[in-house]
């Protein structure tokens, strides 16, 4: 199997992983979303951890830790990544799994908003009319629902400043994604002690499969990031752009065929707008990089 052929398999596994996530945490929608939220955090230090062990990157690990500027910046991603996390499993056991797929997909926009303002990169005019279009489907489905999609926002948000912060963070994504939910670690095992103190901690009640799942966002958490930073290696930027369309597109499958939470044609026109300003600023951008793209 070719290097390209590889990276496509393991950015289609990464992206499937993260579409098929709401299924997961609607097998634990009896336990609330911040105590899952802290259990992930805390499971995925220990398996993270393990992994640094495993491929020797504790001196990496223990040197970013000695440095103030390093721990100010993967303390923002922290938060920003803990927020994130924290209003998806909210708004996918809420029954709002359409809206969360409505604010990945308007993600890789607000990335680039974010790229003019803060990073100064120039768009062509193509790429400025997809990020109008885009903005007009929003301000459309904010009409049609009746009330601002803050799930959406917040979360297309809080992920494009968090990639943001990782685009000029030091460390590498094993270490640096371990540093984040270290900084974390902390006041997450705190909440999930004074649960138990308390006798309301859902983790020992929940039987054994409850447990085990919760034991194992850690793994779902690291599983397709890893995955994904493998591929990022092996195919080109364009690929690993148009595959990342993946994730949300499972999400409203799931949303509306699956959980059947309710998608009228209104709704299905707001999306088609935001669809058709991806697809027109992702052929901008192929056709820009197609003389210089190479594997990434």
């Amino acid at each position: 199997m070719s290097s390209a052929r590889k990276g496509i398999w393991l950015g289609l596994g990464a992206y499937l992983l993260w579409g098929l996530l709401p299924v997961y945490w609607k097998a634990l929608r009896t336990v609330p979303a911040p105590e899952i939220l802290m259990h992930r955090i805390v499971w995925s230090f220990g398996f993270l951890a393990l992994l640094v062990i495993l491929s020797r990157q504790g001196r990496t690990l223990l040197a970013a830790a000695t440095q103030r500027r390093t721990l100010a910046i993967y303390l923002g991603a922290a938060l920003l990544l803990g927020l994130n996390w924290f209003v998806y499993i909210w708004a996918v056991n809420h029954d709002r799994i359409v809206e969360t797929s409505l604010g990945y997909y308007i993600n890789p926009l607000v990335s680039v908003a974010l790229g003019v303002v803060v990073l100064r990169e120039r768009l062509g005019a193509i790429q400025w009319m997809a990020v109008g279009i885009a903005t007009l489907g929003v301000l459309f489905l904010t009409w049609q629902y009746g009330a601002f999609p803050w799930v959406a926002v917040v979360l297309a948000l809080s992920f494009a400043c968090y990639g943001l912060i990782k685009k000029t963070a030091p460390l590498p994504a094993l270490p640096g994604l371990t540093i984040e939910t270290a900084l974390l670690w902390l006041p997450a095992a705190g909440y999930l002690g004074a649960l138990e103190t308390q006798g309301i901690g859902r983790f020992g009640q929940s039987g054994g499969w409850g447990d085990s799942l919760l034991v194992l966002t850690g793994v779902v958490t690291a599983l397709p990031l890893l995955l994904f930073a493998s591929a990022a290696r092996l195919v080109k930027l364009s690929t690993l752009g148009l595959l990342q369309y993946v994730s949300p597109t499972c999400g409203l499958i799931l949303g509306v065929a699956v959980y059947g939470e309710p998608f009228p044609r209104a709704r299905a026109l707001g999306f088609g707008i935001i669809w058709l300003a991806l697809a027109v600023y992702w052929l901008a951008s192929r056709a820009a990089h197609r003389p210089t793209l190479g594997a990434s």
